[in-house]
């Protein structure tokens, strides 16, 4: 089914049956990507009593309860509220799901035992194009990523530069395979999620950012619109399916 897309006074069409899916699914296993120092996510049937909520087990119905967390276990979009100290949602303000989307793959700098993506790569990757949304891809990109435990592992990190030269370039929506833009142990600086939500002055609402993407080998850097999914949770933070679709 081809769409036509109209922004910025351009017309794009893309074929709505070739979507291509940059989320990571969330299971209930030690194999489920990690981080963040919780423990995997349950996914299990209700209990009551000798009733339990499983056909296997002779109920008529599955019903499970579901206890994870969306910073920790898989592909999540967040708004400004994950670091202000007033409450805001990202389902409330994020309200806008297709956009202008460019993926770029850059290989993190090595600076003593940190890796950091620097201003000077993504402006190297993005030149003079304007988009609302990036996706950044690092290398080594395996499918490890599908299962990695971060936690105490340091990831690699975007640097405050280059989270102020996104935010300057109009980029809203960043979404990237690392459990965070910020190290890991910074002491609570959080430099890189400051700068992109400008929190020091007019903080952006709709903005947003969606981390633990993985973004396949078959994709290549381009322009592509993004249909950003999320889960209607009133949270800072929520499950999200981000979608690639190729410009025909």
């Amino acid at each position: 089914m081809i769409a036509t897309i109209e922004t910025n006074s351009k017309k794009y069409k893309i074929d709505l049956s070739k979507a291509l899916d940059i989320s990571i699914p969330m299971r209930a296993s030690e194999k489920n990507v990690n981080a963040w120092y919780q423990n995997p996510p349950k996914i299990e049937p209700v209990q009551d009593g000798d009733w339990i909520a499983s056909v296997a087990e002779g109920a008529d119905i599955n019903f499970n309860n579901i206890h994870f967390n969306p910073h920790a276990h898989g592909t999540h979009t967040e708004c400004v509220g994950h670091i202000t100290k007033k409450f805001h949602s990202v389902n409330q303000n994020l309200k806008q799901f297709f956009f202008l989307a460019e993926v770029i793959t850059v290989a993190p700098e090595k600076h003593k035992t940190d890796f950091f993506i620097s201003k000077k790569q993504i402006q190297f990757a993005l030149g003079n194009k304007k988009r609302e949304a990036v996706i950044l891809r690092t290398i080594p990109n395996t499918n490890e990523k599908l299962n990695q435990q971060y936690s105490n592992t340091n990831p690699p990190y975007l640097l405050e530069e280059a989270a102020i030269y996104l935010r300057e370039k109009g980029v809203k929506h960043l979404l990237i395979d690392l459990p965070s833009i910020d190290k890991e142990k910074d002491g609570g600086e959080l430099l890189a999620h400051r700068a992109f939500w400008n929190t020091a002055g007019r903080k952006r609402m709709d903005a947003t950012i969606t981390e633990l993407i993985f973004v396949p080998n078959t994709v290549q850097d381009g322009t592509y619109f993004l249909n950003l999914q999320i889960a209607p949770f009133e949270n800072d933070a929520t499950p999200s399916k981000p979608v690639l679709f190729e410009i025909e």
